[in-house]
């Protein structure tokens, strides 16, 4: 892939540029909704980026108004591209949704968003095919068709960021399940009892996610400080509502004996959750972003003593685990992803 030069404006709303000297032969549309930030991205099939723009979602204005919006850069977008080279336009947003019917159902960063039909209000608008998926499926094509995945059949991507859920990739294409609940691992109860993740005490999210860990380490510290156990990176109980998973991993890498064990119990559980997917599922690679993509080196090896007791040995034989290659770009191809897929 061509490495990308970008001109940034400081505004609202803000358009990177890609310094091509020839327009593509055809293009791609992804669009990318948060409930902070919004992107729309112009790319070829070569997730070459021509265009990117970003706004605020400012999710108070209601749908209508932040639909308009991304209907209003795409026209904008259509001054200097031919409409007529526009192949397809993708969409990437936070569940809950219905990728068959192409409906927003109520995602609790989008209040207001009680079923939209995204789809057919944008291909009216472009008399174009549209498709949506939900964020973790979108960041599984993205890493399937140009990161860590490239040249696999059966992939799964886990976010590992604030909270834990899935991409599935199986037998070349994108698994969402019957009604896109395909993939939320992170509701897996891993222990009858633990932090609180997706809902349920003791689930994978509770035991591998950002939130998570952070629970995990507040509750762990503040036993210890209780029973006079000395906790190098939060000294007094006061501390303690301030501990995030990134100081725990920023602890445990300097040696910190209170966060490594922290770490180790959030690796043991990573291990245990790993090996009922590659039991189950027997997929070529499992990538992983944001805290283990950060952390691989002190999680790796931890994950790997408990996958060699856990998993079947065949199965795990031919499973790379491997940490998400796009890191903070995952986002920009994401979307164009789900256009090509």
């Amino acid at each position: 892939m061509t490495s990308h030069l970008f001109k940034e404006k400081n505004t609202e709303q803000i358009m990177k540029k890609q310094n091509h000297s020839k327009q593509p032969s055809a293009f791609y549309v992804g669009l990318d909704i948060g409930g902070t930030k919004c992107a729309v991205v112009l790319g070829d099939d070569d997730f070459n980026i021509y265009e990117k723009v970003f706004f605020e979602t400012k999710v108070e204005r209601g749908p209508t108004i932040i639909l308009n919006e991304f209907k209003q850069h795409i026209h904008q977008l259509f001054e200097k591209y031919d409409r007529e080279k526009l192949v397809k336009i993708g969409i990437s947003c936070g569940g809950p949704l219905d990728s068959k019917l192409g409906l927003i159902k109520s995602p609790p960063n989008l209040p207001g968003w009680d079923d939209i039909p995204i789809v057919e209000i944008l291909e009216k608008e472009f008399g174009i095919a549209v498709a949506i998926q939900n964020d973790a499926n979108a960041c599984a094509l993205a890493e399937w068709m140009m990161g860590a995945g490239v040249g696999t059949e059966n992939m799964i991507f886990l976010t590992f960021g604030t909270g834990m859920g899935a991409g599935l990739i199986l037998n070349g294409k994108i698994y969402s399940g019957t009604n896109d609940l395909g993939g939320e691992v992170g509701h897996l109860r891993l222990a009858d009892d633990g932090p609180i993740g997706f809902g349920k005490a003791g689930s994978f999210e509770g035991f591998c996610s950002g939130g998570g860990i952070a629970k995990l380490a507040k509750s762990t510290v503040e036993h210890k400080l209780k029973n006079k156990i000395v906790v190098g990176f939060c000294p007094t109980v006061e501390d303690v509502d301030a501990i995030t998973a990134k100081a725990v991993f920023t602890a445990a890498l300097q040696g910190d004996q209170v966060a490594l064990e922290i770490v180790k119990i959030s690796a043991e559980y990573l291990g245990k959750a790993l090996a009922i997917l590659i039991d189950t599922l027997n997929p070529e690679c499992i990538v992983i972003g944001s805290i283990y993509a950060r952390n691989e080196a002190l999680l790796k090896p931890l994950v790997y003593e408990v996958l060699k007791k856990e998993a079947i040995p065949e199965a795990l034989e031919v499973c790379r685990i491997l940490p998400a290659k796009l890191g903070d770009k995952i986002g920009d191809y994401a979307a164009l992803g789900v256009a090509m897929q």
